[in-house]
């Protein structure tokens, strides 16, 4: 189901929590939104769908990858530029890692262990920051 972008920056700035089986439609939620949005969107956490669990999608070309309770596990080529957020107005600098790997959790709840590099590892930290109450 489509939801509304949260642009309550006080809700936004709250960690998540962990994510659970129960939580499977929240990913699917996450998928139907960023498609409604794909024209100015690229990734997403869930309390931007206003849910405070710790789970993002990330745009990676062909697919939307749903990432239940990613941990960036290493990071390397720390560099800075600006982004961008849909519930927020404007772009603000930031600090980000040129390759990341990252450890989550799929739809099957089996955890997957992924290295990616250059803008969809920008995505994937700016999504994970989400989770920690972190906004750009």
């Amino acid at each position: 189901m489509v939801k509304q972008i949260v642009r309550d920056v006080f809700f936004l700035s709250q960690p998540s929590e962990a994510a659970t089986e129960a939580d499977i439609q929240v990913g699917k939620d996450l998928q139907d939104t960023l498609a409604a949005n794909r024209e100015r969107c690229v990734g997403m956490a869930a309390n931007m769908i206003g849910v405070k669990k710790n789970i993002i999608i990330v745009n990676m070309g062909l697919i939307d990858v749903v990432m239940f309770n990613p941990v960036i596990r290493a990071g390397s080529g720390r560099y800075e530029t600006e982004e961008g957020c849909l519930s927020l107005d404007g772009v603000r600098k930031t600090e980000r890692y040129q390759e990341i790997e990252v450890e989550y959790l799929d739809f099957n709840w089996k955890k997957q262990r992924q290295k990616v590099s250059g803008w969809t590892a920008q995505i994937v930290q700016h999504e994970v920051d989400h989770l920690t109450g972190k906004i750009i």
